[in-house]
């Protein structure tokens, strides 16, 4: 991966809806070679999905929440709990963890009731889930910006 493919990652991620053509003025390539250059990009998997970012409160789920989750330590346990988990549509991030705790869930949901609902109807009744700590977000510091490409 050269300056030009880390150059092109930088601006896609700033914003994925740019054209072909302005992508290759904002690297300093003609379009041929930059859709080129994008295609194999997402060959290789270093270009995963393109997607678009939505406000959580603008579809009603603005109540968001950190849930620390210990999950029984075997190999069935966690792979009904991370099945679960996946196929769980409140829980919108989730992430095993070194340690503890063992994952880490962001969830979001309308209010705080309906996270209580979501606690006590799903969360502590997922396969292998031992104990739950839940952190309210009380406001967004910094959003996912992408990753550092240099």
């Amino acid at each position: 991966m050269d300056a030009i493919d880390r150059s092109i990652l930088r601006e896609l991620q700033a914003d994925g809806r740019l054209t072909n053509q302005e992508l290759a003025q904002r690297v300093g390539l003609t379009p041929s070679p930059c859709l080129r250059r994008v295609r194999q990009l997402e060959d290789d998997g270093v270009i995963q999905t393109y997607r678009a970012v939505v406000d959580p409160a603008a579809v009603g789920r603005g109540f968001e929440v950190f849930a620390s989750v210990e999950v029984q330590r075997d190999r069935a346990s966690v792979a009904a709990f991370e099945a679960e988990v996946q196929s769980t549509t409140d829980v919108v991030e989730a992430y095993r963890l070194y340690g503890a705790p063992g994952c880490l869930l962001r969830i979001a949901v309308t209010d705080s009731d309906a996270y209580e609902r979501f606690w006590t109807e799903k969360l502590i009744g997922m396969p292998g889930v031992t104990d739950v700590n839940s952190q309210m977000i009380m406001r967004r510091i910094k959003s996912p910006q992408g990753i550092p490409v240099d």
